[in-house]
């Protein structure tokens, strides 16, 4: 059964970064379309950066240049790096594996930004 576990969110100013980690359990990450989701409160989850299982990443238009998704196959993990956190990028940020048509959801790490 594959399993999902986010780390790395946390209080941070505006301006500053964060790193998240998504670590993989019960299936072989490398074999996964992964991406990354938030959801504040209020609002519907969205789109934050995916990339493919040969490495293709794709962003929001406003994650661009800001944020940086990855991954180590070796590790069983993907990243978030975030850069430049503004107040917007309050979330819950969620960790999404997919293969075919099965989805898979972490638990999702709070990130908030403020000063």
């Amino acid at each position: 059964q594959l399993q999902l576990v986010e780390s790395g969110g946390g209080l941070v100013q505006p301006g500053g970064s964060l790193k998240l980690s998504c670590a993989v359990s019960g299936a072989i990450a490398g074999l996964y379309f992964m991406g990354w989701y938030r959801q504040a409160p209020g609002k519907q989850r969205e789109l934050v950066a995916t990339i493919t299982v040969g490495g293709t990443t794709r962003y929001a238009d406003s994650m661009k240049g800001r944020f940086t998704i990855s991954r180590d196959n070796a590790k069983n993990t993907v990243f978030l790096q975030m850069n430049s956190l503004k107040s917007e990028d309050t979330a819950v940020y969620y960790c999404k594996a997919q293969r075919g048509l099965n989805n898979h959801w972490g638990q999702g790490t709070q990130v908030t930004v403020s000063s």
